[in-house]
């Protein structure tokens, strides 16, 4: 199936408050156990948001999804005040704070099934612009907690980890600065 198919027969679908995903497999138990059984608690309780890539034709066939909260980068998250203040040139001088909006991909999958047809980048691309399209929400940064397998996915969609000291944990925090797209 080409990128140009599967754009036309699946589509991004936010899951409403009492809509399940009845089966889901990435390989992953931990995000399988996600979609599957706490999505609609962490909406109820207003933590996260699922979103869905489905078929068009056929809602239960979930190719991949991710759910979105709030965030913040801030100066607390890094190893060093140095590392903070290289990072925070990114900002005219009077407007350096101590934290960032950001909003956080809590979870992303793409279903086994699917894999190796670039579903999981454009589902970041369709993130990233998401966020600046009217700029809904003030967000400047995307991040994630990336699983450790997972990192060389999102470096090569362009994040960046926030820390060096990080590197052999089992997640990593990165961050994606959405003031990159305007650069595109």
């Amino acid at each position: 199936m080409t990128e140009n198919e599967i754009k036309t027969q699946y589509r991004i679908y936010k899951l409403g408050e009492r809509e399940n995903v009845e089966s889901f497999d990435c390989g992953d138990a931990d995000l399988n156990d996600f979609i599957l059984n706490d999505a609609q608690l962490y909406r109820k309780e207003k933590l996260a948001v699922t979103y869905a890539y489905i078929n068009k034709e056929d809602k239960t066939k979930v190719a991949a999804f991710f759910c979105l909260s709030n965030d913040r980068i801030s100066l607390a998250d890094f190893d060093s005040k140095s590392r903070y203040n290289r990072f925070s040139k990114r900002f005219v001088n009077k407007k350096r704070l101590k934290s960032y909006p950001a909003a956080k991909i809590g979870r992303l999958g793409v279903a086994i099934s699917m894999r190796g047809m670039n579903i999981g980048s454009m589902l970041l691309d369709f993130i990233k612009h998401y966020f600046v399209a009217d700029n809904k929400t003030g967000c400047r940064f995307i991040t994630v907690d990336a699983y450790a397998a997972a990192i060389p996915f999102y470096l090569k969609n362009g994040f960046i980890p926030l820390n060096d000291e990080d590197i052999d944990e089992p997640t990593r925090l990165l961050y994606f600065d959405l003031n990159d797209l305007n650069d595109d």
